[in-house]
């Protein structure tokens, strides 16, 4: 039996006359002062699966080998993989090298090799529903729930060290300015030969390498990091949107605590690697267009006017004109924030050009990747943890006869329908992610009760204002009713709270010092009471006054 403090999974039983309704408890989840178990709740929460079933695992058992067989060798391209220190799955491999052509002085040859998921994971399959169903690889703090079964993701599509592994790949040749000349799909039988975190490469392009990347510095980083150069220029051409909003990671101590949150460093060796992959993408799509064949895209549409009305109203009000009627361009958005960089409001500017996009989703209908600013664009280099690549992968199969796991009928009669499986997923999973830390913050902090923390306002409503806290991230909320000293007044244009008697103004991206009131660690939430206005160390009245009393209007005579 349950008992008080665990997490259960219920169902309702059913209505038996007034009063509360009766539940059944379904399974046992663990303590809920067990910080372990708190990602279990947004997984019961928003329906996403941990488990596999036995007719999946069946399948996946039976899965056997590669064959090389109709496949390039390519085991002989010095080919190596650069991710996360902690990472498991290995989708894509990289290489570069000069090229040779005597028409193309200064240019490059460029390989990105992708775990061809496609051949294991064959439509129809459970597997291959169940995979749809996912969407995508769900990442909390303490665990992933993958898409696909460990055996798959970890082993046999993972682009191991000194193991042969299938893939797809493209070879794309671009000249000294960045600009791609031409590219070709293969699928090939590949070894990776070296497994690097992005901080080793950085560390070892930069003159401190360690015993495993010592002897890559010539022959594979030097060429690597001379293609991305080549490949900045062009990036710097096209203007993509540029957003600076370092993200923060938590990082739990053994028993599922936050031990600490940290903001990984941005390096150079995780923007070639972004890079190269874009450039892998427009690749697949362009293939693909040209061969007439059916995909789905990955969607970006330019802002709404609504939204950019919001963004102009605000920017206004800190002195930016952003003339009405203007058709915004990534590179209109960029000069906004060139203009902030440095400056207090950096942050809240980026933040405020963030919220003004529009959210990408997949489609079987091309609009283009506005934040890219790509006339196409279709995910590609990630199948063990997204299902639109998976499509992608069966689509140059099929569009480039490469032999068997290619689109079925049905892959291509359900295309739309997918895509809007697989972009609710998607928003599923964010949704469970940032719900989970949430939830983990607020278990961390509920010790720090009555503590004081400096911070930034993030949101304001009628209701309140929303403060995120400069050390951890965590988001709170204060409401306007505890705001002491004056009665504060909504400004919605200038995202502000206005105090209608002494003019006090609490702005969106105002730094301010504030005292935790409450914590609900079940739902994440934190109440905080506003201490000073950051900027001013001003301290903010506590005695409270009534808003003002409203005189009726004059009636008016005839004139």
């Amino acid at each position: 039996d349950a008992v008080h403090g665990e997490l259960v999974s219920a169902e309702l039983t059913r209505d038996k006359g007034r009063g509360l309704r009766g539940a059944r408890v379904r399974e046992r989840l663990g303590k809920l002062d067990d910080q372990r178990n708190i990602s279990l709740i947004a997984l019961h929460e928003h329906g996403i699966r941990d488990a596999f079933s036995a007719e999946i695992e069946a399948e996946v058992a039976a899965l056997k080998d590669v064959s090389a067989k109709g496949r390039t060798d390519v085991r002989h391209i010095p080919l190596i993989t650069i991710d996360p220190p902690d990472a498991r799955d290995h989708d894509d491999a990289v290489w570069a090298e000069a090229d040779s052509d005597p028409n193309n002085q200064g240019g490059f040859r460029v390989m990105v090799a992708i775990a061809d998921v496609s051949w294991y994971v064959r439509p129809g399959s459970e597997l291959d529903r169940e995979a749809r169903e996912r969407g995508n690889s769900t990442y909390f703090p303490d665990r992933v729930v993958p898409m696909l079964p460990e055996r798959i993701s970890n082993d046999l599509c993972s682009l191991r060290e000194n193991e042969d592994r299938p893939a797809l790949a493209v070879t794309m040749i671009f000249d000294k300015t960045g600009s791609k000349r031409s590219h070709k799909f293969d699928r090939v039988l590949m070894r990776s030969h070296a497994k690097l975190s992005y901080e080793q490469a950085q560390a070892a392009i930069d003159g401190n390498p360690d015993d495993a990347s010592q002897p890559l510095i010539e022959p594979v980083l030097k060429p690597l990091w001379a293609a991305y150069e080549a490949l900045s220029k062009a990036r710097v051409k096209r203007q993509p949107l540029d957003l600076d909003l370092p993200e923060r990671k938590v990082l739990l101590a053994e028993d599922g605590s936050i031990d600490r949150i940290v903001t990984p460093a941005r390096l150079d060796a995780h923007k070639l690697i972004e890079e190269f992959m874009i450039q892998a993408n427009v690749c697949a799509a362009e293939t693909l267009e040209n061969k007439r064949s059916a995909l789905i895209y990955r969607l970006h549409e330019a802002p709404s006017k609504e939204k950019l009305t919001g963004l102009r109203e605000f920017l206004q009000s800190i002195g930016i004109n952003l003339a009405k009627g203007q058709v915004m361009k990534p590179k209109d958005f960029n000069r906004i924030l060139e203009q902030v960089k440095g400056k207090e409001t950096q942050h809240t500017v980026n933040e405020m050009v963030l919220r003004s996009q529009a959210q990408a989703v997949y489609s079987s209908l091309d609009a283009g990747h506005f934040g890219l600013n790509l006339r196409r664009y279709a995910h590609f280099t990630s199948p063990i943890r997204r299902y639109a690549d998976l499509l992608i992968h069966r689509a140059l199969v099929s569009a480039l006869s490469l032999g068997e796991g290619g689109l079925s009928e049905q892959d291509i009669a359900n295309l739309e329908v997918t895509a809007e499986v697989i972009s609710n997923a998607e928003r599923r999973s964010m949704a469970a992610e940032r719900q989970t830390v949430d939830r983990l913050m607020a278990a961390w902090l509920s010790e720090h009760v009555g503590g004081t923390f400096s911070g930034r306002i993030s949101g304001v409503t009628r209701a309140g204002l929303f403060v995120r806290l400069s050390d951890t991230g965590a988001d709170g909320f204060i409401p306007a009713s505890t705001l002491l000293g004056d009665y504060y007044v909504h400004d919605e244009a200038a995202q502000a709270l206005v105090g209608e008697r002494t003019g006090e103004t609490f702005r969106l991206g105002d730094l301010v010092d504030v005292r935790l009131m409450e914590v609900t660690p079940l739902a994440g939430g934190l109440r905080f009471e506003m201490l000073s206005d950051g900027r001013k160390g001003k301290p903010v009245s506590r005695k409270r006054r009534a808003p003002p009393k409203r005189r009726p209007p004059k009636r008016r005579g005839r004139r």
